[in-house]
C-alpha cells in the first residue's frame, strides 16, 4: 500500500504527475503557469489539478488539488487553484462531460502558431492530419482566462469531435479521455505545429493533403491500439529508471 492510501483515484494522481513532469523534459511548460486537470466523477465536474505557483518539475500524485467545478467556495480554501486553472477548467469541466482531461499550455510551436492571422493547421503530414476537422481556433481573445473568458472558451468545445483549441493570442488547449490520451494529443500538437511552422520558413509551397486522405488518416490515428497507453506507461519507466519523485 503507499504512503498516502488516504487520498483517493491514485493511479489517475501518478499518470497526471508524470504527465506534468514530462512535459518539462520536452520544454513546453512555461515558469509556473499552465494547467492540467482530470475529471474524477462520472460527472466530469469534479477533477484533480496542479497546485497553484508549483512548478511543473516539482508536482507529485499527492500534490493534486481534488475540487469541484459546482462549489462556488472554491477560491475561499486555503488550498484555492490559480484563478485562471478556475476560470478556463473549472468552465469546462462544468460544462462539457467528455472533457475528462484538459491540459493546457504556451508550448513554443502551439503560440507561434496562435500568434498568426491564419492559425488553422493545415494537413501537410501524417501528424498534423490527426488534428483534420478536429480542432478550432479562437480568434476571439478577450485576456486572461478568468471565468467568462473560460465559459466562453467552453463553449467553442462543445463539439465532442473537437480535441484541440488554438488558443488565439494565446496557447493551445487539448482535451481527451484520459491523461494518456490528452497528454499524447498534447506532443503530437506540439510536434506538428513545428513541422507546419519549419516548413513555412523554408517560403516555398505547402504539400497540403486532400480533404479525404486527411479524414482517413484522422481516423485511423483515432482507431490506432494503444498509442496513447504505451507512450505513458514509457514516460513512468522512464521516469522510474531515474529516481523521479512524481509517484509521492
Amino acid at each position: 500500500m503507499n504512503a498516502h492510501a488516504n487520498l483517493t483515484h491514485w493511479s489517475e494522481r501518478t499518470d497526471m504527475a508524470a504527465a506534468f513532469r514530462w512535459t518539462v523534459k520536452l520544454n513546453l511548460h512555461e515558469a509556473v503557469a499552465n494547467h492540467f486537470s482530470l475529471a474524477v466523477n462520472p460527472e466530469g465536474t469534479r477533477f484533480l489539478i496542479n497546485p497553484n505557483g508549483r512548478h511543473f518539475g516539482r508536482i507529485t500524485a499527492s500534490s493534486l488539488v481534488e475540487i469541484d467545478a459546482n462549489d462556488p467556495t472554491t477560491m475561499d480554501r486555503p488550498d484555492a487553484p490559480d484563478p485562471t486553472a478556475w476560470g478556463l477548467h473549472g468552465s469546462i469541466h462544468r460544462a462539457l462531460p467528455h472533457a475528462r482531461c484538459v491540459m493546457h499550455v504556451h508550448s513554443m510551436h502551439a503560440t507561434v502558431l496562435a500568434s498568426l492571422a491564419d492559425s488553422t493547421l493545415p494537413p501537410i503530414d501524417q501528424n498534423s492530419a490527426m488534428f483534420f476537422n478536429r480542432h478550432v481556433v479562437d480568434d476571439s481573445y478577450g485576456g486572461m482566462a478568468f471565468a467568462e473568458e473560460g465559459a466562453r472558451c467552453a463553449h467553442m468545445l462543445a463539439d465532442p469531435k473537437i480535441t484541440t483549441m488554438v488558443m488565439g493570442n494565446h496557447g493551445v488547449l487539448i482535451i481527451g479521455k484520459t491523461v494518456a490520451e490528452t497528454f499524447n494529443r498534447l506532443t503530437y500538437f506540439e510536434r506538428a505545429a513545428e513541422t507546419y511552422i519549419r516548413a513555412l520558413q523554408t517560403g516555398r509551397p505547402l504539400r497540403v493533403l486532400s480533404d479525404a486522405i486527411a479524414e482517413k488518416t484522422a481516423q485511423e490515428w483515432e482507431d490506432y491500439p494503444g498509442g496513447a497507453d504505451f507512450h505513458l506507461r514509457e514516460i513512468k519507466a522512464l521516469l522510474d529508471e531515474e529516481g523521479s519523485t512524481y509517484g509521492q
